[in-house]
C-alpha cells in the first residue's frame, strides 16, 4: 500500500489513462480520467463506501501505470483501444467479436466493386462496415443489375488495353460487362458508373434516381426507346430497394441513434445509421458489467466503440439519456416527440429484443442443465442402465365396467410430449378387468412402434401395483422386448414403486425429485384418460337419448355431438342454433323429443 500511495502522490492532475496490474503483472483494469491524480486516489479513499466489486478490484492492485494525453476525448479513444487490446478482467466486456464486411471500390484504372473483410491502405474506397452480410449481397446484386462493372482480375492499364492483351469473356456476352479490356467502354463512361455506385453506397439513392430519370428522358426525346426502357428498369430496381429501407423523414440526415436497455448483469445497445431519412445500418451489442458501472458510462463506452467500428462521421447522436461524458464535436439529442423520438423507440425495441433473446437462451441452458441433472438422478435412484430421456406411462379408466378406455402419456427430456399422447378403447376385454386391459394396451402400443420402426422408451411406468405391472411385463415378453426397456409400477396407496421379480417395493422420500417426476407422469396419464372416458360416456349418453327420438339418424347424431357435446347443452340452446346444424324441421323434432 505504501508503494501504491507513493505512485498516486506523483500522478499528474491532467487527462489520461490509468492501468491497474495485479501481482502477476497482468492488467486487470483500464480507466480514463479528466484528472489522473483525483480519479486513481478515489479507489483507495473510503473503501468501506465502495461496492463489493470495486473493493475486490482495489485489493488486487499491485502496480499502477498511466499515460498522459492532451484531452478527455483523447483519453476516451485511448481507453477504448486499450480495453479491446487487453480485455482486462474488471472492465466492461463488449460481447461483439464480428469482423464486419465492407464494400470496396478498388483503386484501379477500371475499378472493380466487391465485398471484403480486410481493409488495405492502397487508395481504394471502402464503404461500411455493414453489420449484415445479407445486406452486402443485396447491394452488390443491385449494383450488378444496374451497372455493367467488370469482375475479372486483369491488370487493365491503358497500355495493356491498347496492346490487345486481353479478350472479352462470357460476362460481356451475357450483358454483364461492356468489355473495357478491349477498349469497348471508355474510361469516362465507366467512371460515371462508379460515381453513381459511390452515391448508392453512401445512401444517396435519390441522387442516382434523379440522374437516371434525366438520362431516360433524354433517350426518350431522341426516340431511343429501348435504351430508355433499360434505364427505367434500373430506376425501378432502385425504387424497390429504397422502399425497403425504413424511411422516417428525409430531412433527418447523417445521424446516429443509440438506444439502451439493461438487466442486472448486462446492458444492450442498439445502433442505427440514418442517411437521408433511411435506416441504412443497424447493429446491437451486449456489454457485460464488471464493476457496477453506471448506465451513462456503459452507453458512452458503446457509442465510442460502435462509432469507431462503423467508421461513422455523424456529428449528431440521438440518445435516451446523456452519456457520462461529452465527445468532442458531437452533439447529443434526447428527443421528446416527432420522428427522432420514433427512431429512438424503434431502436429501443431492437435492443430489448436482443436482451430477451439472451435471457431466453440463458433460461433454455439453465433448464437443460436442470433436466440433465434430474434425469441422471432418476437413473441413479431407480438403478437404471440408461438415462430415461424418453418415458411412457399407462393408465386404465372405467367406471363400473362401462366404457373401458386407457391412456398413454409420453415425456421427453423431462417434459410432456403431447403430440405423442395416445387414447385407447379396450377391445378384447369384457367387464372391469384392469390386468387384462393393461396387457392389451401395452402390447398394442409397442407392437405398433416396432412395426413402424420408431424408437422405444427407456422407461415404462404403469399406474398400478404388482398385478398391473405383471400384466405389462407379459406383453413385453410376448413382443421379445422385455429386458430392453426398464418397467415399474406405482401404487397409489403409499406411493410404493414395484419392479418386476422384486417382492419388496421401493419407497422414495416424498420430497424426492425422482418420485415427483413419476407422480407427474402418473397424474398426467390419469387426467388424460379420465377426460377421454368422460367424453366417451357423454357421447354414448347423448347418442342413447337421441336414438330414442324418431327420425334422428346416426349422421344427425354425429353433427349434434360435434357441435354441442351433451344433451344438457342442446336443451339450453335456442332453437335457432340447433336449426343451423340440422335444419328447421329436425330442430323442432329434437327439442320436442328431449322435453318429452
Amino acid at each position: 500500500m505504501e508503494f501504491l500511495q507513493n505512485i498516486i502522490k506523483n500522478l499528474p492532475k491532467s487527462p489520461g489513462v490509468y492501468q491497474f496490474y495485479n501481482s502477476q503483472g497482468k492488467i486487470i483494469y483500464i480507466g480514463k480520467a479528466k484528472n489522473l491524480n483525483n480519479r486513481v486516489s478515489s479507489y483507495f479513499n473510503k473503501i468501506s463506501n465502495q461496492s463489493y466489486k470495486t473493493q475486490k478490484l482495489s485489493q488486487q492492485i499491485a502496480e499502477i501505470r498511466h499515460i498522459i494525453v492532451d484531452s478527455e476525448s483523447d483519453a476516451l479513444l485511448l481507453e477504448n483501444n486499450l480495453i479491446k487490446k487487453y480485455q482486462p478482467k474488471y472492465n466492461i466486456l463488449l460481447k461483439d467479436d464480428k469482423t464486419f464486411p465492407w464494400i470496396c471500390i478498388k483503386n484501379e484504372f477500371f475499378p472493380r466493386v466487391f465485398s471484403t473483410r480486410k481493409i488495405l491502405k492502397d487508395g481504394s474506397k471502402y464503404f461500411g462496415p455493414y453489420t449484415s452480410g445479407y445486406l452486402v449481397n443485396i447491394l452488390l446484386g443491385i449494383i450488378k443489375q444496374i451497372f455493367q462493372i467488370r469482375t475479372c482480375h486483369h491488370n487493365l492499364t491503358d497500355e495493356n488495353i491498347h496492346s490487345s492483351k486481353f479478350k472479352k469473356c462470357l460476362e460481356y456476352h451475357i450483358g454483364n460487362c461492356k468489355a473495357p479490356c478491349e477498349g469497348m467502354q471508355t474510361k469516362t463512361d465507366y467512371d460515371e458508373s462508379i460515381a453513381q455506385i459511390s452515391d448508392i453506397l453512401k445512401g444517396d439513392i435519390q441522387k442516382v434516381i434523379v440522374y437516371l430519370q434525366k438520362q431516360m428522358l433524354s433517350y426518350s426525346e431522341e426516340y431511343k426507346y429501348e435504351e430508355a426502357e433499360k434505364i427505367k428498369q434500373k430506376i425501378t430496381v432502385l425504387e424497390q430497394y429504397k422502399s425497403k429501407s425504413t424511411i422516417v423523414n428525409t430531412k433527418i440526415n447523417n445521424i446516429d441513434v443509440f438506444s439502451f436497455v439493461e438487466d442486472e448483469k448486462s446492458a444492450f445497445v442498439n445502433f442505427f445509421k440514418i442517411i437521408n431519412g433511411a435506416i441504412v445500418q443497424s447493429h446491437s451489442v451486449e456489454l457485460v458489467k464488471k464493476l457496477d458501472e453506471k448506465s451513462s458510462e456503459l452507453l458512452l463506452f458503446a457509442i465510442i466503440d460502435l462509432k469507431e467500428k462503423v467508421n461513422s462521421n455523424a456529428r449528431e447522436i440521438i440518445v435516451p439519456f446523456l452519456p457520462s461524458e461529452e465527445i468532442k464535436d458531437i452533439k447529443y439529442i434526447i428527443p421528446v416527440q416527432g420522428d427522432k423520438k420514433k427512431l429512438l423507440e424503434l431502436s429501443t425495441r431492437n435492443a430489448k429484443h436482443m436482451m430477451l433473446q439472451k435471457q431466453k437462451m440463458f433460461e433454455s441452458k439453465s433448464f437443460s442443465s436442470f433436466t440433465d441433472a434430474l434425469l441422471e438422478k432418476v437413473k441413479t435412484d431407480l438403478r437404471l442402465n440408461e438415462t430415461p430421456i424418453h418415458i411412457e406411462c399407462f393408465d386404465n379408466s372405467n367406471i363400473q365396467g362401462s366404457n373401458p378406455v386407457a391412456a398413454c402419456v409420453v415425456f421427453k427430456n423431462g417434459k410432456p410430449s403431447k403430440k405423442d399422447y395416445r387414447h385407447y378403447n379396450i377391445k378384447t376385454v369384457e367387464g372391469p378387468n384392469d390386468f387384462a386391459s393393461m396387457k392389451e394396451i401395452v402390447i398394442r402400443r409397442y407392437k405398433r412402434l416396432i412395426e413402424e420402426k420408431q424408437k422405444l422408451p427407456q422407461l415404462i411406468i404403469i399406474d398400478g401395483g404388482k398385478g398391473q405391472l405383471n400384466a405389462a411385463v407379459e406383453s413385453l415378453k410376448d413382443l421379445n422386448i422385455y429386458g430392453k426397456i426398464a418397467v415399474l409400477g406405482i401404487a397409489k396407496r403409499l406411493e410404493e414403486i414395484y419392479f418386476p421379480n422384486d417382492n419388496y417395493p421401493l419407497y422414495l422420500d416424498k420430497n424426492s425429485k425422482t418420485l415427483k417426476l413419476i407422480q407427474k407422469l402418473r397424474d398426467e396419464a390419469h387426467r388424460f384418460g379420465i377426460n377421454f372416458h368422460r367424453d366417451k360416456r357423454s357421447k354414448d349418453m347423448l347418442q342413447t337419448q337421441l336414438t330414442k327420438i324418431r327420425g334422428i339418424g346416426s349422421k344427425t347424431q354425429e353433427k349434434l355431438i360435434k357441435k354441442f357435446h351433451s344433451v344438457e347443452n342442446i336443451k339450453q340452446q335456442p332453437i335457432s342454433e340447433i336449426e343451423k346444424v340440422v335444419g328447421e324441421k329436425l330442430a323442432k323434432t329434437i327439442i320436442e323429443g328431449l322435453i318429452n
